[in-house]
C-alpha cells in the first residue's frame, strides 16, 4: 500500500484535493488525523476542539499504527496540516510519499483570519512546511502549488500523478456537492466553500482584502512560500 502523507497549510485547497482523491477507486481518504494529537499537546482553541478530541485519539502512537496496519486499499491519502507535525517522532515520514501543497500566503491568511482572527505563523503552517521539507528533501518529495491546479485541474492532476507514482482517474475532477463521510467533526468550521463545490474552481473569496493586523506575518511567510515554490511542479 502506498501512503501519500499531504503536507499543507490549512485553506490552501487541501479539503478539494482530499475529496479528488477520494473519487479514485483504489483510494482510501484519512481526513487530518493528527489533528486531536495537536490541539492536545498544544492546547490549542480551535472551533470544535471538544469535538475533536472526542472523535480521534491523541496518542500519536496508536494513530500511526492504525494508519500503517490499514490494508483495504491500494493508496492511502493523508490530509494532514503541517503544523499538526508536533512533538511526534517524524521517522515515519521516511515510510510515506510527502506531497507539500502551499498557497500564496496572502490568500491564505486573509481566509485564515475570517475563523481565526489574529493567526500566527504556528496557525499557518508554512515555516513548519519549509522545516519539514528541509528535513525530507533526500526523498525527492513532491511540492504542488494550489493556484497550479486551478490553472488547468486535468493536466495538473495527470502530472501530480506521475509524480506519485500512481495512475491518474477522470474522476478525479469532480465530485458531488456536500461533504464526504471522512470529512472531520471540524468540517462546519472550515469546509463551507468546498461542500458547495463540486470540482476545482477559483473561489470568490480568494480575493479577500488582507487584514492590517496580518501584514507582518504575511512578509514573513511569503519567504518561505517561495522557497517551496521554486520546487512546485506546474501544470
Amino acid at each position: 500500500m502506498k501512503i501519500i502523507n499531504l503536507i499543507s497549510g490549512p485553506r490552501n485547497l487541501s479539503t478539494a484535493l482530499m475529496y479528488s482523491f477520494s473519487r479514485r477507486p483504489d483510494t482510501k481518504v484519512i481526513d487530518e488525523p493528527f489533528y486531536a494529537h495537536y490541539l492536545e499537546t498544544t492546547g490549542t482553541d480551535h472551533p470544535g476542539r471538544e469535538d475533536t478530541l472526542r472523535s480521534m485519539s491523541t496518542d500519536i502512537n496508536k494513530v500511526l499504527d492504525d494508519i500503517f496496519n490499514r490494508n483495504e486499499c491500494e493508496v492511502l491519502f493523508l490530509k494532514n496540516m503541517a503544523h499538526h507535525h508536533q512533538q511526534m517522532d517524524l521517522s515515519f515520514l521516511d515510510k510515506m510519499t510527502n506531497l507539500f501543497l502551499v498557497r500564496n500566503p496572502k490568500q491564505l491568511i486573509a481566509s485564515f483570519a475570517q475563523v481565526i482572527t489574529s493567526p500566527n505563523m504556528k496557525d499557518i503552517g508554512l515555516k513548519k512546511s519549509w522545516e519539514l521539507f528541509n528535513k525530507i528533501e533526500n526523498q525527492n518529495p513532491v511540492v504542488l502549488d494550489s493556484a497550479e491546479i486551478l490553472k488547468n485541474p486535468k493536466s495538473l492532476l495527470s502530472k501530480l500523478c506521475d509524480n506519485l507514482e500512481i495512475n491518474f482517474f477522470e474522476e478525479m475532477l469532480s465530485w458531488p456537492s456536500g461533504g464526504i463521510p471522512e470529512d472531520g467533526p471540524w468540517a462546519k468550521y472550515w469546509y463551507k466553500n468546498v461542500h458547495s463545490s463540486s470540482g476545482f474552481a477559483k473561489q470568490k473569496t480568494s480575493s479577500r482584502e488582507l487584514p492590517k493586523n496580518c501584514e507582518s506575518l504575511y512578509l514573513e511567510a511569503l519567504k518561505y512560500y517561495n522557497k517551496l515554490k521554486v520546487n512546485s511542479i506546474s501544470a
